[in-house]
């Protein structure tokens, strides 16, 4: 069997961040309660409850309509920069799945890079400036890496969990230069960004979920 996946693998993806994320919320809220305002665990729990939402309501006409439904929904959610941007990132994807309904290792490379440029049309953080940037750019990177090295896509999923734990933990020896973690300066420094560690459990969870499935 040809090492793809389909709408109904990304949609357990999904369901799987949905339950890993809620999971979290008060580490989340811990983290942010040292860097901001407390509220990224509730923010985050919103957006996967939009996610969900958007799960149960899916036509299964399409993979694309699939991340349409999710990153609209997340677009839509009160909680700062965090709807936005999650929802860019799934919106980007859908756009980067255009019609194909099965991915192979370079197409799923495709559209993770697709919403990857979605979101830095919202934001123009890079890695080191202690944002969900620094777990979101490697983790894309290393999906492409291990695309260009015919991995398999768990194998590939699973370097993309591992670089964006790696982006996260080393967010500790930051100081932030966007939000209102910079306004801390040196106070944050030790301290992990919640929304890197948001984005790395994302990806976290897409691969235990992917680890699951039958091939």
């Amino acid at each position: 069997m040809a090492d793809t996946i389909n709408a109904d693998n990304v949609m357990a993806m999904l369901q799987t961040a949905v339950t890993v994320i809620r999971e979290n919320e008060p580490l989340l809220s811990k983290l942010d309660s040292v860097t901001g305002d407390g509220d990224h665990g509730a923010a985050m729990v919103s957006a996967v409850a939009a996610a969900e939402k958007a799960l149960a309501e899916w036509d299964k006409t399409s993979l694309n309509s699939l991340l349409h439904g999710v990153g609209w929904g997340m677009m839509c959610i009160d909680g700062g920069s965090t709807g936005p941007l999650w929802g860019s990132l799934f919106m980007g994807m859908s756009a980067g799945a255009g019609e194909t309904e099965t991915l192979d290792c370079s197409a799923l490379a495709e559209v993770f890079e697709a919403g990857l440029a979605k979101v830095q049309k919202q934001s123009k953080a890079q890695v080191g400036d202690k944002t969900m940037m620094d777990a979101l750019i490697p983790a894309v990177g290393a999906i492409r890496a291990a695309a260009d090295a015919s991995a398999s896509i768990n194998d590939a999923m699973a370097q993309a969990a591992a670089a964006a734990a790696q982006g996260a933990e080393a967010t500790s020896g930051m100081q932030a230069k966007f939000g209102r973690a910079r306004n801390l300066g040196e106070r944050v420094i030790g301290h992990v960004d919640p929304g890197a560690t948001s984005m790395s459990l994302l990806f976290k969870a897409f691969s235990e979920a992917l680890s699951a499935r039958e091939i």
